[in-house]
């Protein structure tokens, strides 16, 4: 397989037991990506938690409380590839008290697939991950209709399910959304095409996350390059490595040519990539989200945590943020409360000085100035930072507009967080640094 082949990755979300682990496992069985001592595990677990048939859910729902109550408690991450592309899926669980891990799981995600029982039709949990889906910026949604065969493969019913989701849709920012009817149990419409859905003439499920198309998924107009660390090999017996300095980081944003002017934040100063190189060796054009090491014309102090950006889109930069958070720890959000604040490459402290509205999950609309968020809750906070962002929308870039906050003492990830764009005033006078 060739290295260079396309990776998605998707997650699948839903209410409990809408099927979403016995897809995971539909999909990795009948497109013969499971390995031999994988079946032999299925097989020996079968007495255990199948009633003596195989459960495809264990595939993914590896702890022991997960078998015996037949739910999805933390993210499974599994790989499977196709000739056509590469995949990286992410099972979350369906229980209001784990949106946490949905989120979690969801955070890199290209697509969503959110599963809904044909049974059950939309529920409040298909609202919220459909929502939270929204929220995160997912480019791509798949409403997957399991169990269809338990109501007679039924299009009126299919078609009623999708009329209910189209209702609030518009209400949500996604440009990308296919209804898919499925058996994740039986298999139809999963991999292959189900004799049961003459009435159905899109893709199978598979069939679809090999074709979208999220090339251009990522942003690729303002360049960004967090620095993760001062690469200096300075190795005498290789006279190209010999007082070598490089910048080593992901993408971020954009692309980035030999020759390019870029200017490093927040000292405003300015230079000239002179070289781009890889562990394959040096190339003329990278692009997020490749992992490079940049060489600069000018010898100027840069260190972990400056962010290199291309000239023609500016980021915003301040120590006073907007956001929205997703908050994940039992002891509630309240004003007041000093956390670490991880974004891209550095960690900083923060505390938080307002608390600006919570999202009602039901009606999607804020609830002005709530004393506290609770665990799950989704709301609008502002924070005060010990040292300036250089950020984006998160709308905007998915990476510079993102952070977690972390308890200190404890190191425990306790809410994820989206930032709001900056507005003009806290974009510095750039001009009055360069060299």
């Amino acid at each position: 397989m060739s290295p260079s082949i396309e990776l998605l990755r998707f997650n699948t979300c839903g209410s409990v037991d809408d099927g979403k682990s016995t897809l995971i496992g539909r999909l990795l069985y009948d497109s013969k990506n499971l390995m031999e001592d994988q079946l032999e595990a299925l097989e020996r677990s079968a007495d255990l938690t199948g009633g003596g048939q195989i459960n495809l859910a264990n595939l993914t729902d590896g702890l022991r409380a997960e078998r015996e109550q037949g739910i999805t408690i933390d993210v499974a991450y599994r790989y499977f590839a196709t000739p056509r592309r590469k995949f990286i899926v992410a099972d979350t669980p369906g229980h209001v008290q784990y949106t946490r891990n949905m989120v979690t799981g969801a955070s890199t995600a290209n697509l969503a697939v959110v599963l809904v029982d044909a049974r059950q039709g939309v529920i409040e949990q298909s609202r919220r991950h459909t929502y939270l889906s929204s929220l995160l910026r997912i480019p791509h949604l798949v409403i997957a209709i399991n169990k269809m065969d338990l109501v007679g493969w039924d299009e009126s019913r299919f078609l009623e399910i999708r009329e209910e989701f189209e209702s609030f849709l518009p209400l949500l920012d996604i440009k990308d959304v296919k209804f898919v009817p499925i058996s994740a149990l039986n298999g139809d419409n999963v991999v292959d095409p189900s004799p049961h859905t003459p009435w159905y003439v899109g893709p199978t499920l598979l069939g679809h996350l090999e074709t979208v198309h999220i090339a251009s998924d990522w942003n690729l107009n303002g360049f960004r390059f967090p620095v993760q660390w001062v690469n200096r090999p300075n190795d005498p017996q290789n006279a190209e490595l010999h007082d070598f300095r490089g910048l080593s980081g992901q993408i971020a944003g954009g692309t980035v040519k030999v020759g390019q002017k870029v200017m490093v934040l927040p000292s405003g100063l300015k230079s000239t990539v002179k070289g781009i190189r890889t562990y394959d060796g040096p190339m003329a054009e990278a692009f997020c989200p490749q992992s490079v090491t940049l060489q600069l014309s000018d010898d100027l102090d840069v260190s972990r945590g400056d962010v290199l950006v291309g000239l023609d889109v500016l980021p915003g930069m301040s120590d006073e943020l907007h956001a929205r958070v997703c908050w994940m720890q039992p002891r509630p959000l309240q004003r007041g409360r000093k956390y670490f604040l991880k974004h891209t490459t550095q960690t900083v402290q923060a505390v938080v000085t307002a608390l600006e509205s919570r999202i009602n999950i039901d009606t999607f609309e804020a609830e002005p100035q709530p004393a506290e968020l609770a665990m799950n809750d989704i709301g609008e906070i502002r924070l005060k930072v010990s040292k300036a962002l250089i950020y984006d929308g998160y709308a905007t870039n998915r990476l510079t507009g993102s952070f977690i906050l972390i308890e200190p003492g404890t190191n425990q990830t306790v809410a994820a967080g989206m930032l709001l764009p900056p507005n003009e005033a806290v974009k510095p006078e750039y001009n009055d640094f360069a060299i």
